[in-house]
């Protein structure tokens, strides 16, 4: 048994993975989820693996945790896609893998419901705000436009019952978020007010350092959701696992349940209607590949 454990040691991070991937009781989780698309899924994220050497120094057993989370959702973790990510934050300097929504993902995850006409988010600048209803809370976005520089970000809904909903966040707002909650952050010397400046900047990776928009995006669109929108089960889940990330500072318990793979699917709720919704209304939405 010892000189069992010494050679499972030896082993790169990337073949334990894989090992654990084609385990057959990992592999009927994954076909429970997907049906005939779980290879492709599998494939995915080995290649996810493979590729990110940060995401190496995690316990592939908790990668593997997190990936199911995603299938479960039927959102593929390709990184250039956008639907949802898995990236490695330090908790207690301890490197974890972490299942993350992307922008894209909330927005697949509302229309599958087949109750949203519009869905919409985009960034506010200078100038563009003319006023508020305080009694409607109503926003106007019909002022001209003075400058490139982003003062905020809104999120828009529109349901099929007539139901219509908008909310705003100022930039500053935004960053004092990400500064309180996001893992990322949490040791980044930069102040909330540094954090602004990467408001309306090109993209240069994942996260609130290299696509502050997205993220800002996200965060007002996630929170209109959460507060006026038809949720789904499966989006109940997805939204109330995403701000659990944010909340959560202490990861010791999770990491240590991780341990034990393969997870059982059953764990994570899944609506299984929710995945025929009516996809004939604005705006179309590119269906993921699983």
């Amino acid at each position: 048994m010892a000189e069992q454990s010494k050679e499972v040691a030896k082993r790169k991070p990337v073949d334990v993975l894989k090992a654990t991937m084609c385990a057959p009781s990992v592999q009927d989780q994954f076909k429970n989820a997907l049906g005939e698309n779980s290879n492709s899924f599998v494939a995915s994220v080995i290649d996810l693996y493979n590729t990110d050497t940060s995401l190496q120094e995690c316990n592939p057993n908790q990668v593997v945790m997190e990936a199911l989370k995603a299938a479960v959702l039927k959102l593929p973790i390709n990184k250039a896609l956008g639907y949802a990510y898995i990236l490695k934050f330090k908790n207690k300097g301890v490197p974890t893998p972490t299942f993350i929504i992307g922008y894209k993902g909330l927005i697949q995850l509302a229309m599958r419901t087949g109750q949203y006409r519009y869905i919409n988010t985009d960034k506010v600048y200078e100038g563009e705000i003319s006023g508020k209803d305080k009694l409607t809370g109503a926003i106007y976005f019909d002022g001209e436009k003075k400058s490139d520089k982003v003062i905020g970000y809104f999120a828009y809904i529109e349901l099929l019952n007539g139901f219509q909903k908008t909310i705003y966040s100022d930039v500053e707002d935004i960053a004092k978020h990400a500064k309180k909650y996001s893992p990322s952050l949490r040791f980044d010397k930069r102040t909330a007010s540094e954090l602004t400046k990467l408001a309306g900047c090109d993209p240069t990776g994942i996260g609130w350092i290299g696509d502050f928009d997205s993220m800002a995006l996200k965060t007002v669109l996630r929170e209109l959701l959460s507060k006026y929108g038809y949720l789904s089960i499966e989006m109940q889940d997805a939204i109330s696992r995403d701000k659990e990330t944010d909340l959560m500072s202490n990861r010791d318990q999770a990491i240590e349940e991780a341990e034990a793979v393969p997870v059982d699917i059953n764990d994570y709720s899944f609506d299984d209607n929710s995945s025929s919704g009516n996809q004939s209304h604005d705006p179309k939405i590119e269906e993921p590949p699983y």
